[in-house]
């Protein structure tokens, strides 16, 4: 490829102060000895550590740092988001901040992206170091959301990969505000080359993607690439459908054998009936209800994120 092409490299950060540092430093020994023009993009989600000064000095440090400042939390995809749409370059790369991922992958894929692949998929290897719920949680739940919608999202596949200039665009087009974007990376369905890696260790500090993060994240993956929720539970009426019509068999074989006698008002099957009937009605109106939520949100329009300062490049 030519030297005069332009990476972007895009990482999103929050409460990472004394991280950054330590994990520029590392990118740089990889990317400074490859034959691009580089930019990075530091997206602060709205950090309440002290991390927006410090970057502001890292963007004096290196002409290279640009820095957009998010008017408060937004979330991980949401800084993700505003890194995509603010980058320039005819190749962009996403990462955390944390250290986890191998920088000296970059260049590996920036490799591959010169072969004519529009997406290198960093997939996460299995780790026998994590605990059993982040070992077997995320499996699962990849193979179930798999099964469920149209779009095949690789097992351990995280945000970190390099995207060419037309994906990047590709992923831009797509305005929904609830966002998942590793599925949304697969679904636009350009040439993708898959490299595992092994995750190391973080820099310092702790993660800030708790339980409850995880959870929202699994919830806009689900509502946003699937309607299996929806069918669920019509399957369950069909179900219930075809019981009740089994049961009407019974009971009028009773009156075709002469046995009517023998039919007694059953309280206990009565209360299980219904029971059945309406928790299968409430699971159905709660699934109805997310999806209905999730289309109100979408109608408002209202921006993913919204930046708060820019500090290098166009203001």
């Amino acid at each position: 490829m030519s030297p005069n092409l332009c990476v972007a490299i895009v990482i999103p950060v929050y409460n990472e102060i004394g991280v950054v540092e330590q994990s520029h430093a590392q990118i740089c020994a990889i990317v400074d000895e490859l034959p691009y023009q580089l930019t990075f993009y530091y997206v602060d989600d709205g950090s309440n550590d002290g991390a927006e000064k410090f970057l502001d000095t890292l963007a004096i440090k290196d002409r290279r740092v640009k820095i957009i400042t998010l008017s408060r939390n937004f979330g991980h995809q949401a800084a993700l988001t505003a890194g995509l749409d603010a980058a320039r370059g005819d190749m962009v790369v996403s990462l955390d901040a944390d250290g986890q991922r191998p920088p000296e992958m970059i260049s590996q894929m920036l490799e591959l992206m010169a072969q004519g692949y529009d997406i290198a998929q960093a997939q996460r290897a299995e780790d026998a170091q994590l605990g059993p719920f982040k070992k077997w949680g995320p499996g699962l739940f990849y193979r179930i959301l798999n099964v469920i919608s149209g779009t095949r999202v690789l097992p351990g596949a995280a945000d970190f990969h390099a995207l060419s200039r037309r994906a990047v665009d590709a992923l831009k087009s797509m305005t929904e505000y609830h966002r998942f974007l590793r599925g949304m990376v697969s679904w636009i369905g350009f040439k993708t080359a898959i490299l595992p890696y092994h995750q190391g260790a973080r820099v310092s500090g702790f993660s800030k993607y708790s339980l409850g993060k995880m959870f929202r994240l699994a919830m806009d993956a689900l509502f946003s690439f699937s309607l299996a929720p929806l069918c669920v539970g019509l399957s369950l009426d069909e179900i219930l459908l075809l019981l009740a019509f089994a049961e009407m068999i019974y009971a009028l074989s009773f009156w075709v054998t002469g046995r009517a006698s023998n039919l007694a008002a059953g309280w206990s099957s009565l209360m299980f009936v219904i029971l059945i009937i309406g928790g299968i009605l409430m699971v159905l109106l709660g699934f109805i209800g997310v999806y209905v939520g999730y289309v109100f949100q979408e109608v408002k329009h209202r921006p993913v994120y919204l930046i708060k300062e820019k500090i290098g490049g166009d203001k």
